[in-house]
């Protein structure tokens, strides 16, 4: 039964990682006085972490690449938007905004669509490409709004002729700064992770998968360490890649000063420990990670590619280096450990910037607006 002065809203997500984090934010910080949450997960997702920030959580398989498995997927998704009978429905990425766009055919309920960085923007071949585009044109017509996370992203849905202009909102991501770790986890994690006092260390968060260049930030760290020998480098996260990124630390002769840490929960605490902060993405979406790092008061080296010019200013915030670029990359972190003066500047007005960019209540605020009006669309 549905509440008379609710708005229920049926969130559809496939792909963990980075959309996970962005959707359990945004929950968490949505007015539950306004609003009804429901998730319908793959099972990529513990549904564990969304007690107490949704009213019920579904579970189903789906799968990642596009095949004839995703028929019982649609069937169950048509199913469960049939039994919620929700005001809106939400997809996340762009597995889940096909299939829930197509199993709404035929129920007419309001959709909005966030494909959380378009899937034409990856590193692909020109026939793929050219695929992705063409499923995004014929599936927009099925969605009421398209959300986009950067200005980029609006930019890149309007030169590939994805859908209507009025149908692109930009909601930019933001990160929950309430949770930002005090100065002492600094000092614990470093002991935790074997760290010694004057050691530097060089991190970066993310994926070991091509996307994130995990092979340029080893490459970097190899030339840094020649310049430096008392650094340390630490990844946080996992992916396919992991262990091909081992073998060229080897080759490199730095594995003895590299931890990879695996998928973590606090991502944040580990961020307390690095001296240098860095995102050798080779296309982005957003890159969620980068306001943490701002908030984290970390110096930024990072690529300058699709959104990321929009949240790391050039020489203002942090540095932006050419993508596939690992002698830039290693000059960009050594000009910053060897400038202590303007390395302060730069980590204070990123810090004043995620201040007043970033704020996960923001993104709250502006989902509100964007059910609000949706609702009252013909």
């Amino acid at each position: 039964d549905k509440s008379s002065k609710k708005v229920r809203i049926l969130h559809i997500v496939q792909s963990a990682g980075g959309v996970d984090r962005y959707l359990r934010s945004l929950l968490k910080y949505l007015d539950s006085d306004d609003y009804e949450n429901y998730l319908l997960a793959s099972d990529d997702f513990d549904l564990e972490k969304y007690v107490g920030i949704c009213d019920k959580t579904i579970q189903i398989k789906m799968f990642r690449n596009i095949s004839l498995k995703d028929i019982p997927s649609l069937v169950k998704i048509r199913a469960e938007i049939i039994k919620t009978d929700p005001d809106i429905i939400y997809a996340h990425s762009s597995k889940a905004g096909a299939l829930a766009r197509l199993a709404n055919i035929g129920i007419y309920k309001t959709c909005i669509y966030n494909p959380h960085g378009w899937s034409f923007n990856m590193r692909c071949n020109p026939y793929k490409r050219k695929i992705y585009v063409l499923i995004e044109r014929l599936l927009a017509p099925l969605a009421t709004k398209i959300v986009c996370i950067s200005n980029m992203e609006k930019d890149s849905a309007k030169s590939n002729k994805v859908c209507q202009e009025s149908q692109l909102e930009v909601i930019k991501n933001g990160i929950d700064l309430k949770h930002i770790p005090d100065k002492n986890c600094n000092e614990i994690m470093r002991r935790k992770l074997g760290f010694e006092k004057e050691q530097i260390i060089i991190g970066m968060v993310g994926r070991l998968s091509y996307q994130k260049g995990p092979d340029v930030f080893i490459n970097s760290c190899k030339l840094v360490a020649n310049e430096i020998p008392n650094c340390r480098f630490l990844i946080v996260g996992d992916g396919e890649d992991r262990q091909s990124i081992i073998q060229l630390a080897k080759k490199n002769g730095i594995a003895d000063q590299l931890i990879i840490t695996g998928w973590v929960e606090n991502p944040l605490d580990y961020i307390s420990t690095f001296d240098i902060a860095c995102l050798f993405s080779r296309w982005e979406g957003f890159g969620l990670v980068l306001p943490e790092y701002m908030a984290m008061q970390k110096p930024i080296v990072a690529t300058n590619v699709d959104a990321i010019p929009e949240i790391v200013q050039n020489k203002k915030n942090g540095l932006l280096v050419p993508v596939d670029n690992p002698i830039a990359s290693a000059e960009a972190i050594i000009k910053l450990l060897k400038n202590e003066r303007w390395r302060s500047v730069i980590v204070e007005t990123a810090r004043k910037e995620v201040l007043k960019e970033y704020d996960i209540n923001r993104v709250a605020h502006e989902h509100q607006l964007l059910f609000e009006k949706v609702i009252k669309m013909p």
